[in-house]
C-alpha cells in the first residue's frame, strides 16, 4: 500500500474545485482545506475526512481513497446547496487530473447525504471514490 499519493490527490482535488466556475459562481472563493476562524461564510464547501485502502499489486502501489466534500449552507431551503453539490459532482466524477505525485486512474461520485445540522445549517456530503498509483 502507498499513502504517499494522499497529499497530491488532495490538492488536485482542491485546484480543481478552486478552478470551476460553475461552483465559484454559487461560493466564490470560499472552498476550505480547513476553516477559517471567526464567522463562516452563508454557503462553503469543505474537503472533509478521507479514508484510504491499499491496492498495490505486481505492477506496484496503489490505493483506493474515499473522500467527502461538504456543501454547508446557512440558508434557507436546499436549493442553492444542491446546486453547489451538482457543480462539485460535474468537476470531479471522472476528471482528468495530473498529480504532483503519482497517477489518478480514476474517480468517480459515489453516494450524497443531505441533512439538517443544528444552528440552522444544512449540510449536504458528497463522497468520492478515486483510485490511485504511485510508480
Amino acid at each position: 500500500m502507498s499513502y504517499a499519493v494522499s497529499g497530491a490527490l488532495q490538492a488536485a482535488v482542491y485546484a480543481r474545485l478552486q478552478g470551476d466556475a460553475t461552483l465559484s459562481a454559487i461560493v466564490g472563493t470560499d472552498i476550505y482545506d480547513a476553516l477559517p476562524t471567526g464567522a463562516l461564510p452563508p454557503i462553503y464547501v469543505a474537503l472533509g475526512p478521507e479514508t484510504a485502502k491499499d491496492a498495490g499489486d505486481k505492477g506496484g502501489a496503489g490505493a483506493w481513497h474515499r473522500f467527502l466534500v461538504s456543501v454547508v449552507t446557512s440558508n434557507s431551503g436546499f436549493q442553492t446547496a444542491k446546486e453547489a453539490a451538482a457543480a462539485i459532482s460535474d468537476a470531479l466524477h471522472g476528471a482528468d487530473m495530473g498529480l504532483s505525485r503519482g497517477t489518478l486512474v480514476g474517480l468517480w461520485f459515489e453516494k450524497a447525504k443531505a441533512g439538517r445540522e443544528g444552528r440552522g445549517l444544512r449540510r449536504i456530503d458528497l463522497t468520492f471514490r478515486a483510485r490511485v498509483e504511485d510508480n
